[in-house]
């Protein structure tokens, strides 16, 4: 299977080779001026990546929106998979279809911030200034390739386990554009490191990477929480030794590996169901679901799914459909290595404050 792939990724490089010049030439028709980009007079920050999904862009912008509990943020995103256009400020009425997981859990989670989508990014920003004077800053998600827009801080996140010097420009790769677009961040973040880093793997990674003078690079790894309760069945049930139950795991997720293995090692025993990213739950997957998890050999069974995936297990129609099964939802919080977290914090802080006017 390997070797099929590799033979796969050859044959369909000369594609790559063609999206990569494209992308290419259009970025240094920014880096020219040639196409416009546009700067605020306060702080924008762009989290993001160079690879197709799955490096651990929400948990981190959620982390941001900790950061920065004492100012006036809103995030703005496209909106991936949404059925609306244009831009939406998320409301109460808001949900998947309308807005997009991702801003959606944004929302959820975060009451004092606003959230809002635009596939126009600048048209976005202006948007939320008017209508909202006092505004400090605005986290753009999933913006690294928007070059319309120039932030503040860039900031560039990396798989771990398949950072963007390793690969190569889709389709015979996962990047969306070629590893040169690293030189655009003022902050390379390695995401899903293991939670015990040797100093010898951070030097060696950072070595690898070749920051520039101008770029710092921050190891994270991610957390899991205590799982909690989604549907009605589920606030039911008291877990309290987890090695007692079985879990049938949920997942419409780039990467749920991680997932899988941190579930393995503290329940009794996991199967998983696995859907595409960001997949769209339908009345025949909600029946799959029931019958795999009455299938299901296990004692004390229940069902665990990510914060993002309840977000479209949510929608009407569908969230009526599972309150007879007991599903819960593990939240996942970023962490950092060492001395990464005061001196990531400061490094924003410090631009936040420089920019705000507070």
């Amino acid at each position: 299977m390997f070797i099929l792939l590799k033979i796969l990724n050859i044959l369909l490089y000369p594609i790559s080779l063609i999206y990569g010049t494209v992308i290419f030439l259009r970025n240094k028709f920014y880096d020219w001026a040639i196409l416009k980009s546009t700067e605020f007079s306060f702080p924008v920050i762009v989290i993001g990546n160079l690879s197709v999904g799955g490096v651990g862009k929400t948990p981190h912008t959620e982390y941001l929106i900790r950061l920065f509990s004492n100012y006036n943020v809103a995030t703005l995103s496209r909106g991936y998979k949404r059925s609306s256009s244009g831009f939406v400020l998320a409301d109460d009425t808001a949900n998947a279809n309308t807005i997009g997981d991702e801003p959606l859990q944004f929302y959820k989670k975060f009451k004092s911030i606003k959230v809002a989508v635009d596939e126009k990014r600048v048209h976005g920003i202006q948007k939320l200034k008017s209508l909202i004077p006092e505004l400090q800053i605005v986290l753009l998600d999933d913006a690294y390739q928007h070059r319309a827009v120039k932030p503040g801080i860039n900031i560039l996140i990396t798989d771990y386990n398949r950072l963007y010097i390793n690969d190569t420009v889709v389709p015979s790769g996962r990047l969306r554009e070629w590893s040169v677009g690293s030189n655009r961040a003022d902050i390379i973040i390695v995401s899903k490191t293991p939670s015990i880093l040797s100093p010898i793997d951070i030097r060696r990674i950072k070595e690898d990477l070749k920051p520039k003078p101008y770029q710092e690079i921050f190891f994270s790894y991610t957390e899991y929480q205590k799982i909690e309760p989604f549907t009605e069945l589920a606030n039911k049930i008291s877990i309290e030794n987890e090695k007692e139950h079985s879990v049938l795991l949920v997942t419409g997720i780039a990467k749920a590996d991680p997932l899988f293995y941190h579930l393995k090692n503290n329940f009794h025993s996991v199967e998983h169901i696995k859907f595409e990213d960001h997949h769209n739950f339908n009345i025949q997957d909600i029946e799959t679901i029931k019958d795999n998890f009455s299938s299901f050999y296990g004692k004390n069974k229940i069902v665990i799914t990510t914060e993002k995936d309840i977000m479209r297990l949510s929608l009407p129609g569908i969230f009526e459909e599972i309150q007879e099964i007991p599903i819960y939802y593990i939240p996942i919080e970023i962490q950092f290595h060492g001395n990464d977290k005061e001196e990531f914090d400061n490094k924003i802080l410090k631009y936040v404050t420089a920019n705000s006017g507070n």
